[in-house]
């Protein structure tokens, strides 16, 4: 990761995101969400917003795709017809 003079987080991608995609730490700390994927196919770069109010300390070390497990996420209720 490198924080870019917009304040925006840059990130060398290894794995195909999606925009809007929330990165976390190991911990599982949210730390950045991808804004837009930019520079070349085979090498692309996500620039990325910061989530957290201290992103120097994450500057240098590895990020992960935050994924939610369907247990956490909110159930759809469908309308029962009258």
């Amino acid at each position: 990761m490198h924080l870019a003079g917009s304040g925006r987080v840059i990130i060398q991608l290894t794995k195909e995101l999606v925009e809007g995609q929330i990165l976390c730490d190991d911990k599982g700390t949210r730390v950045a969400k991808v804004m837009e994927l930019i520079g070349p196919v085979k090498r692309p770069f996500a620039s990325a917003t910061s989530l957290t109010n201290n992103i120097n300390k994450f500057i240098g070390k590895h990020v992960f795709m935050f994924e939610q497990s369907s247990a956490t996420k909110p159930k759809k209720y469908r309308r029962n017809k009258r």
